[in-house]
């Protein structure tokens, strides 16, 4: 009976993964058409490049591993990524990871999601977004999924307690080690403007309890003219 299901299944994924690659190649194609003149382009496309057939395989184990082992939520796993992707792997340049970084942050959703689908496409296109995804979502999906059948066990257990606690203060080292390295990327630049917005930025959330999705538009605009300026500088120049 096991072995009809198994065909069954082994002729769907041979006819449907390739099929889905195909449509990802496609519509990747049409996001990169009107940023073919600009820097967004995907690992696969810049040149030089190949695309691996173990990359897919290297996206999805590399996020499964990071999402199983992240606790404390989105910021905890962006250094992970940063060493995965960054330092060991060598697919995306540190300055990407800080703009991804970024983009995922300002956008909805969970960051650890957000910053998955960019970095995936960022390395293998539409398809590669899926993969990390997929990824992504799975360890939470079965770790929860485990723990609502004990959840009365979990939460009146002492010793998952302490854990919890440690785990808090473990959590809170790696966000401030988030904070010192996205903030060390500014002051590099050595600019005056992109300090004032953070410090200003800050005082809004912390003593103003000004709403970030405003914080977020405003230092967008200014982000935005600020590169119009420079590009226009550095054409008259």
């Amino acid at each position: 009976f096991c072995k009809p299901i198994r065909i069954f299944l082994s002729a769907v994924l041979s006819y449907f993964i390739p099929l889905l690659y195909e449509i990802g190649y496609y519509i990747n194609k049409i996001i990169l058409f009107p940023l073919s003149k600009s820097k967004c382009y995907t690992y696969v496309h810049k040149e030089g490049s190949t695309l691996k057939q173990n990359t897919f395989t290297k996206l999805f184990l590399s996020t499964f591993q990071l999402s199983a082992f992240t606790f404390g939520g989105g910021f905890v796993i962006i250094p992970l990524m940063q060493k995965k992707f960054v330092d060991e792997l060598h697919w995306i340049e540190e300055q990407e990871m800080m703009d991804l970084t970024a983009i995922a942050q300002s956008s909805p959703g969970a960051i650890a999601v957000n910053a998955s689908i960019l970095v995936g496409y960022h390395v293998a296109g539409v398809f590669g977004a899926l993969i990390t995804v997929l990824g992504t979502v799975l360890p939470p999906l079965i770790i929860i999924s485990i723990i609502s059948f004990f959840y009365t066990a979990f939460r009146d257990n002492v010793i998952v307690n302490m854990a919890m606690t440690g785990m808090l203060a473990g959590v809170a080292a790696v966000i401030c080690d988030v904070v010192i390295t996205m903030g060390k990327s500014i002051f590099q630049k050595k600019r005056v403007l992109p300090i004032i917005v953070l410090f200003a930025s800050f005082v809004a959330v912390r003593f103003m309890k000004i709403n970030i999705i405003l914080i977020i538009l405003i230092c967008a605009i200014i982000g935005a003219v600020d590169t119009l300026y420079l590009g226009r500088k550095g054409r008259q120049a």
